[in-house]
């Protein structure tokens, strides 16, 4: 079947980036609106393999255009139930991407595609022709699906009218995890659909923490491990309980090994610095660390300016992907903001310290009520010097851990020459963070220390030689 096609469908072609100056078209993406969107129907209901399109095909686009895109598929089959719509959905982003030539990314309201202009040249002409070779791969791999049938959107008042009706959708969907939480269930769930992406990542979902692409919560985690036990959705069993409040358990750990082909053997699914969860590139919102005032920003991709610390959300987005562990930086989907255990294990709440304008505003009604009016964005403050001078006035929690690493920091100032002190690292002095995984040290009495640094990025801007005084 796949022969009527004028492009290779393969697995080989999952990572296939299509830059700049070989695309063709561009839909949705951080420049325009999409979306796409799984619902579940009666067998009655749905006419198999059908395909509707509402606005212009790609044959009437221009070389080089943007478009807006929507991809709302119908699905149907005695096993088929509302909880599985998000698993298929979010498996739109693992069939696609075996189309050759058809770059598909993201997931959900956040969904950025585009199309290789050698794709056009081999005789890619429709919607139609994506549309058909999606479906079939949907009921090739998902055998519950019986039938399937496609409207595609590119009309931008249709694309807008149907997106606000998905976002309530998605909103439901999250709601469903509120009142249970991870020490209520013996399994989390685990998810490596981005591994062609990033290869080491493994994301961990549990009842308090939600998939970093948004798309994934528990609920659709244990449906699909149900109805497809060999697919990127599995059971992990969460094993001892190693620590409660970073949220570290051995079985957790356990899968991290075995599936990162031993790039990581930890991680602390509420921590931000210590071993903190990998990011694999899809994630809804990016966390940064700020030493100069000790605190945590976000910013979600939605955002096209600059952070307090001068980095846009494409820049940091970059070097916190590819499914590593990277202290400083960390992507989340944007329900964890609701989780009662929101990076708990550095300060919660009281660690944010800034985040874009339009992201406070989603998510205001779960931000501690004391601290909306101290979280500012970037109306407020536009750089690190107006950004601290904010946080002082407005008495931010986050000042208070100023106060005390100032006062260690004179504690250490004052120890007799020659003593080996005890260890202290206020972050705005040292530009490291306060609850950071400290590195192995070694102090002699008065002979100097050694200092042992283990995945450690060092940036030297200068070495400055001098002879030594006898």
């Amino acid at each position: 079947m796949a022969n009527e096609f004028p492009f290779e469908i393969s697995p080989m072609f999952e990572g296939e980036r299509v830059r700049k100056d070989d695309m063709f078209v561009e839909l949705a993406g951080p420049k325009s609106r999409g979306f796409e969107l799984v619902r579940a129907a009666s067998v009655d209901e749905i006419e198999d393999g059908k395909f509707t399109l509402i606005g212009p095909d790609i044959s009437e686009m221009q070389e080089g255009s943007r478009h807006p895109y929507a991809m709302i598929y119908r699905i149907a089959g005695k096993l088929v139930e509302p909880d599985l719509e998000a698993i298929v959905e979010r498996r739109n982003h693992d069939f696609q991407n075996y189309i050759q030539g058809y770059m598909h990314l993201n997931q959900r309201y956040d969904v950025w595609v585009r199309i290789n202009k050698d794709a056009i040249k081999k005789g890619l002409k429709s919607f139609e022709q994506i549309a058909k070779a999606t479906m079939m791969l949907f009921k090739n791999e998902l055998p519950f699906i019986e039938k399937i049938e496609a409207t595609y959107v590119t009309n931008p008042e249709e694309v807008e009218k149907q997106r606000a009706e998905a976002i309530k959708i998605y909103e439901a969907r999250d709601a469903r995890t509120r009142g249970l939480h991870d020490e209520d269930v013996d399994v989390f769930y685990g998810c490596t659909l981005c591994q062609s992406f990033a290869p080491t990542n493994v994301c961990v979902v549990t009842p308090d923490r939600i998939s970093l692409c948004g798309a994934i919560n528990w609920f659709d985690g244990r449906a699909a491990a149900k109805v497809d036990p060999e697919g990127p959705q599995f059971a992990i069993p969460k094993g001892e309980v190693i620590d409660k409040i970073s949220g570290e358990y051995s079985g957790v750990n356990e899968k991290a090994v075995a599936l990162s082909g031993g790039e990581y053997s930890r991680i602390r699914i509420h921590s931000f610095f210590e071993y903190p969860h990998t990011s694999c590139g899809c994630f809804e919102v990016v966390g940064f660390y700020i030493p100069e005032v000790d605190g945590i920003g976000w910013v979600d991709r939605d955002f096209t300016g600059t952070a307090p610390n001068g980095l846009a959300f494409s820049t940091m987005a970059g070097q916190t992907g590819g499914g590593k562990q990277i202290i400083g930086f960390l992507g989340v989907g944007v329900n964890y903001f609701r989780s009662p255990k929101f990076i708990q294990a550095d300060g919660g709440w009281n660690r944010v310290i800034w985040m874009p304008k339009n992201l406070k505003e989603k998510i205001k009604a779960d931000i501690p009520p004391e601290l909306v009016d101290k979280l500012p964005t970037e109306e407020d403050v536009t750089d690190l010097k107006t950004l601290r001078d904010y946080l002082e006035k407005k008495q931010h929690p986050i000042t208070q851990r100023w106060t005390k690493e100032e006062a260690a920091a004179e504690t250490v100032a004052e120890a007799p020459a020659g003593a080996a002190p005890e260890w202290s690292m206020p972050a705005p002095a040292m530009g490291m963070p306060v609850g950071m995984p400290m590195v192995p040290m070694q102090f002699g009495g008065g002979e100097g220390m050694k200092l042992t640094f283990k995945n450690a990025k060092i940036t030297i801007d200068r070495v400055v030689l001098r002879s030594k005084e006898k």
